[in-house]
């Protein structure tokens, strides 16, 4: 029986370090894929869907009553500053605070609600509470809960935005 004089520890052979590459690189994917679903928490999945569509009938009588009321809007923005324009039918009061829903079509972290406040012959400022751009769902409301316009912006244009209310089917 002879011995072998040349044999190198383990930690200096190529093979253990060659199969143990495997399983760290799929620890470390791991790892990398729980870091980046806590972090761009997308919200796309909504707790109470089956209440949200039950509440389709209301949404569209809000949406027939900005209707009846001929009520249009323009959608402006300036940096930070949102400005509103608001029309409507010949002796229909708008009240003196409008709320403006910014939606995010994939982030509902990003969400943003304004209180609009009126600065007289219709028009209604606010500020925004981050930077936005891109495509954003836009829902313009009163307190009561009477009356919704609604559309998609996108929030880089130049031009603003015109909601008007869809006429009654």
């Amino acid at each position: 029986m002879t011995l072998r004089s040349d044999v190198q520890p383990w930690y200096k052979q190529r093979w253990p370090w060659l199969l143990m590459a495997g399983p760290v690189a799929v620890v470390i994917a791991g790892v990398v894929t729980l870091w980046l679903a806590v972090a761009s928490y997308d919200g796309l999945v909504t707790d109470d869907y089956y209440k949200q569509g039950l509440a389709v009938n209301q949404t569209l009588k809000r949406d027939h009553q900005a209707s009846s009321l001929g009520l249009q809007a323009d959608l402006m923005r300036s940096g930070q500053g949102v400005r509103l324009l608001i029309r409507a039918n010949e002796g229909v009061a708008i009240p003196q605070a409008i709320d403006l829903r910014l939606a995010h079509p994939t982030r509902a972290g990003q969400d943003q609600t304004l209180a609009m406040v009126s600065e007289g012959q219709g028009f209604y400022s606010g500020k925004l509470q981050g930077e936005v751009g891109g495509r954003w769902l836009v829902s313009i409301e009163d307190p009561a809960g009477q009356w919704r316009l609604h559309g998609e912006w996108l929030a880089d244009s130049d031009e603003p935005l015109r909601l008007t209310a869809q006429p009654a089917r």
